[in-house]
């Protein structure tokens, strides 16, 4: 029998441009990402040239007013396009998901004046960005990080270490979150950095279990001097920035885990439908049939859990608990698939011929970052229960 080739989700999206924006987005995946995923992610390359092609597409951008060179997407055909992305390299998918992070504090809370200097070369002209929240001791408390802003006339001067900033060393500018004030959330503002500012330099790539493409790096501020132009928002408000924004980022990784699972689950069907043991395909032996259901019901759980919280997020009602509650699903699910997957490939599965393998090391990431799946947790229970009693 042969094998069974994956059949393209089936989406339903808001509007004919929707659909002609994910016609563009598979061609992109099947000429330029699919191809080279495994053989690129193995040899440890960061594509920066898909990123380019992406930003000329208009797909850098998406959910961001077009004044500015954004897509005017909404938050539900922003993430499908993100799930596309990872299903075919989380690299790429969850890269995208970073840039729209790192673009999120200056389009929300940024002047006009600096929307207009900054935002068109941010979300169409080729840039990159990352975000710089976590420290290696300020990780899920993240309001207790040390980084420091001082001012100095019209700057501030930056002095600091940043930890785990996906495209670390290599991003073309960076939204910093810095202590201004004193201890606590209140004392944080946030400012835009530009990958080459003197005094910035970064730490050599971590050595990862998965998404070796990826580049995450310590991020040393020794002395960065940056005018008070780019800081933005008001001073002292910068962690809420960051929690609006994490709130929106959280749903980009959802929808990456859910790409990476269903990637796994086509996997897994081409396999087990072409694989012959006992004289017939082992999709027909029941245990396995049961597993490939289980796997398919959580992906499809989790693409309905994540959309209902873009659709919150899109009428402008509150989505925080919803985006927790997708981030914790989404990424258990994946981790879940993407073992079950090994599982059915047997001996096959655990080798990099094939890979369902290293789905299954890219799924692992996906519940620590943007907050454990154990802050998610905290964050549902404080919208259901109420803060912790002290």
């Amino acid at each position: 029998m042969p094998d069974r080739a994956p059949q393209p989700v089936e989406r339903q999206l808001p509007t004919e441009e929707s659909r002609d924006l994910l016609a563009l987005v598979r061609e992109i995946v099947q000429g330029e990402i699919q191809p080279r995923a495994a053989e690129e992610e193995d040899a440890g390359h960061f594509p920066r040239e898909v990123f380019t092609l992406l930003s000329d597409s208009g797909l850098l951008g998406l959910p961001y007013d077009s004044e500015f060179g954004g897509g005017d997407q909404p938050y539900e055909v922003y993430l499908q396009v993100l799930e596309e992305l990872a299903a075919a390299r989380l690299t790429v998918g969850l890269g995208v998901s970073v840039h729209s992070l790192a673009c999120h504090a200056l389009a929300g809370y940024g002047t006009k004046e600096q929307q207009a200097e900054h935002l068109p070369a941010m979300l169409g002209g080729g840039l990159l960005g990352a975000y710089c929240l976590s420290e290696p001791a300020s990780g899920s408390d993240a309001a207790s990080l040390r980084t420091k802003a001082v001012r100095d006339g019209g700057d501030w001067v930056i002095t600091g270490t940043k930890a785990w900033i996906t495209h670390g060393g290599i991003a073309d500018f960076y939204t910093v979150l810095a202590r201004t004030g004193g201890d606590g959330a209140r004392g944080i503002t946030a400012f835009l950095v530009p990958g080459d500012a003197e005094n910035l330099s970064a730490a050599a790539p971590e050595k990862k279990m998965g998404m070796k493409g990826s580049p995450t790096a310590q991020l040393h501020f020794d002395g960065v001097r940056v005018p008070d132009a780019r800081r933005i928002g008001e001073e002292g408000q910068g962690f809420a920035i960051a929690l609006s924004a994490l709130d929106s980022g959280r749903l980009g990784i959802a929808a990456c885990a859910i790409g990476v699972a269903q990637a796994a689950l086509d996997e897994a069907l081409s396999y087990a439908t072409g694989r012959l043991q006992f004289g017939r395909p082992i999709a027909d032996f029941q245990g396995l049939r049961f597993m490939l259901a289980d796997m398919a019901t959580r992906i499809e759980a989790g693409r309905a859990l994540y959309l209902a919280a873009a659709r919150l997020r899109d009428a402008g009602r509150p989505f925080s608990r919803q985006a927790a509650m997708a981030k914790l699903f989404c990424t258990d699910a994946a981790m879940s698939v993407t073992t079950d997957a090994v599982q059915v490939l047997g001996g096959y599965g655990y080798t990099m011929d094939f890979p369902v393998e290293r789905f299954m090391r890219e799924a692992k990431v996906l519940q620590i970052v943007e907050g454990t799946n154990q802050i998610q947790r905290m964050v549902i229970a404080r919208h259901l229960a109420g803060p912790e009693s002290r």
